[in-house]
């Protein structure tokens, strides 16, 4: 098993489910197998031992075991976990790329915390966009340019967009596209800058969206009503980024998490 922590916030604490239900090493297969049956919400559970972690059992895993078979002989033990203090963005990336739906949740002494699943990481990306972030961004144009500005909110398309990014990932790119299939996209933070739109915020947004067909999304947009010379519309000169089309996919295979189980069930230093 192989966590990592990290300080930065939001942290895998602030989302996973605290109450857990787990099954022991020593129950049945047949006792297990009854209770995924009988359950609308589990497809599987962390094997635990007075509350440490020895192993996760799937539906899958109790197909070809004979019903009176001692869990921990079928169980998986080759267990990626999360860390409390870990941050969700981490913990998304390894679901995504891993095709696990939730990952049990230990503390530094190997006991079982938490669990957190592909919808608590889909609710803490949708809470991150706040009028506040969009706030403090305006402020900072204010000050740097010694500019008013005002905000807006308001529909956008897609097409008009100057992107300020050049590379986006594909396995968020994925997430956002299981968003915006299900409602729960956050709106895009874009600079009208005299007419000119940069994508300042939402890249992996617009991007899926735009692989959905859709056409235009919802904006918090700062306005800058005669054209300035910022910092991020040089950056996008400078990479040639003019449109969506000019942004970079880029296959995220590696995460470190992944990486890191790896090398130590082959035994690598």
């Amino acid at each position: 098993m192989v966590y990592a922590s990290d300080d930065s916030k939001p942290r895998v604490n602030e989302y996973m489910t605290r109450d857990v239900v787990t099954v022991s090493p020593d129950a049945t297969v047949g006792n297990v197998a009854k209770r995924i049956a009988e359950s609308d919400e589990h497809s599987g559970f962390p094997v635990t031992d007075r509350r440490r972690v020895e192993g996760f059992v799937s539906a899958r895993d109790l197909l070809l075991a004979d019903d009176g078979e001692p869990i921990f002989k079928v169980m998986a033990t080759d267990l990626i976990v999360a860390h409390p203090d870990m941050k969700v963005d981490d913990a998304a990336r390894v679901i995504l790329r891993s095709g696990i739906q939730k990952l049990p949740v230990v503390d530094d002494a190997g006991n079982l915390v938490g669990i957190i699943s592909n919808a608590d990481v889909i609710r803490s990306q949708i809470e991150r966009a706040t009028p506040e972030k969009v706030v403090k961004l305006m402020q900072t144009l204010e000050n740097i340019h010694s500019i008013e500005l005002r905000q807006e909110r308001r529909t956008v398309p897609l097409r008009e967009l100057v992107p300020t990014q050049g590379r986006v990932y594909a396995d968020e790119l994925e997430g956002r596209r299981y968003e915006l299939e299900h409602g729960l996209a956050e709106p895009l933070v874009v600079i009208d800058n005299g007419g000119t739109l940069l994508l300042a915020d939402g890249h992996h947004r617009v991007l899926a969206a735009d692989r959905l067909g859709i056409d235009e999304m919802d904006a918090y947009v700062i306005v800058i009503d005669q054209e300035i010379d910022l910092g991020m519309a040089r950056t996008a000169e400078k990479e040639d980024l003019e449109s969506l089309e000019d942004i970079e996919v880029v296959d995220y295979a590696r995460h470190p998490l992944v990486e890191t189980t790896e090398r130590l069930q082959s035994g690598d230093e």
